[in-house]
This record gives C-alpha cells, structure tokens and sequence, in this order.
C-alpha cells in the first residue's frame, strides 16, 4: 500500500481520488512520517458496525438513537437552535 503525506493529499487530491477509484488504489495517509488513516475503495471498506457488535450498520444505529433521544426530548427549542446558540 503506498504511503501519501497530508501535504501532497491536499496537493494531488484530485488525481489520488481518480486512482481510488479508476484502479483501486490504497493509501496510507501520513502526518509527519507517522500514519493515521488509511483511504481505499469503498466498497473495500469494512462495513460499519455500532459498538458492541450489534446488526445494524451504523448509519441505522445513529437513526435510532437519534429518534430516542426524541422521544425524551425536554426542551422547547430544537437541537439545531441550541447549536447555533452555542456557536455565537
């Protein structure tokens, strides 16, 4: 697996992401020397799983937890106009 500096990531995006995806193509991204991500084909990815190792993917896993947060929801005003509060 070839190796690829943030720098020249952020340098060459476009043609590393053609590779990907043309080729199947994987990096090791680094920082400094040291590696800390690895970008490879999707479908190559392993697929997410919620903590625990539980059955449903993680995208299905955040819905629901996401509608139970809801349902004990105690404020008048929505997550959204909470964060924007917060970010002023």
């Amino acid at each position: 697996m070839a190796e690829v500096g943030i720098r020249e990531l952020k340098a060459k995006a476009s043609k590393i992401l053609d590779e990907v995806r043309e080729r199947g193509a994987r990096y090791v991204i680094t920082r400094r020397g040291r590696p800390v991500g690895v970008l490879l084909p999707i479908e190559q990815a392993p697929a997410a799983r919620p903590a625990g190792g539980g059955e449903l993917p993680a995208w299905e896993e955040l819905e629901r937890l996401g509608e139970e947060i809801g349902r004990g929801w105690a404020s008048d005003k929505s997550s959204g106009e909470i964060l924007t509060e917060l970010r002023r």
